[in-house]
């Protein structure tokens, strides 16, 4: 009767200290949960900016990642000439650009 009771205690502190399948399956939920909410769109967006990026094409209206507006002159292979002014041209990295200035308005229509 002793040692019966004795075993019914310690049981339940056996079976949690070893972690069990139950723990592994809710370690794979909250990684897939992770990679849905997190990781999923973070490359979704840096492929959309890649495509971008590699899309752009002498006339094309610009902004930069710094706010500079302007209008490409010319398309390398890593960098992109802007023409941001009258007679002023600087030279940018393809990976400085960050919107087309089209999407900037139409996103400013919406809302």
């Amino acid at each position: 009767m002793l040692l019966s009771s004795f075993l019914l205690q310690a049981t339940p502190a056996e079976t949690g200290a070893g972690g069990g399948p139950q723990f592994w399956i809710m370690m794979g939920l909250i990684m897939v949960v992770f990679w849905f909410f997190m990781i999923r769109p973070q490359q979704k967006k840096a492929k959309d900016a890649k495509k971008f990026r590699e899309s752009l094409q002498k006339g094309s209206k610009v902004v930069t990642i710094g706010g500079i507006h302007g209008k490409v002159l010319e398309v390398a292979d890593t960098t992109i000439l802007l023409e941001v002014d009258s007679n002023v041209k600087l030279r940018f990295e393809k990976s400085a650009i960050a919107m087309d200035n089209t999407m900037q308005l139409n996103e400013a229509a919406k809302g």
